[in-house]
């Protein structure tokens, strides 16, 4: 199995997240994440969609959405440069011991401190997934509460075409 990542843009109306997503589940593929903005153009949103599978079951995927009337534009990032972050939020537990060694900690990952009070600490870090994974895996040390986590967001490198689609 290979993890495949869409960048697919979309008409920015009801029921096409709907449709989208339907095209997995009438297929039994499961979506291991998916993120959904508007772009510059707020009649348009891009969605980044991950999945695992094979080439075959994602060229199927790709020309069944090119079918739907509001997917705009499919690009496959799987194997081109991009850039991928994916946004988390960790509450962890933080008595007054060890909150200066989890502060230094999350400098070093260059994440951010939203909220604190006497016992935990909610921290906000961006990054890849293995930043994340590795933060993460440093921070169960201290004592998860909570973690939220995006899901993936790519955006293909360089000067393309599919840069320019969704800017007013």
């Amino acid at each position: 199995m290979k993890r495949y990542v869409l960048s697919v843009l979309v008409e920015n109306h009801s029921g096409v997240l709907s449709k989208v997503a339907g095209l997995f589940s009438r297929r039994g593929y499961n979506i291991h994440s998916l993120t959904v903005g508007i772009t510059g153009d707020p009649t348009i949103s891009r969605m980044t969609i991950v999945s695992l599978g094979d080439d075959y079951i994602f060229e199927q995927i790709s020309k069944q959405l090119n079918k739907l009337i509001e997917v705009i534009k499919v690009t496959d990032l799987t194997d081109v440069p991009a850039v991928y972050r994916e946004l988390c939020l960790v509450k962890v537990s933080a008595n007054s011991k060890y909150k200066l060694l989890i502060m230094e900690i999350v400098n070093t990952f260059r994440g951010n401190i939203v909220d604190m009070d006497e016992k935990s600490l909610t921290i906000e870090i961006t990054g890849d997934e293995k930043k994340i994974s590795a933060f993460l895996g440093i921070m169960k040390y201290y004592g998860i509460k909570k973690i939220v986590r995006t899901g993936l967001t790519a955006i293909q490198r360089g000067n393309k075409l599919e840069d320019n689609v969704g800017v007013k």
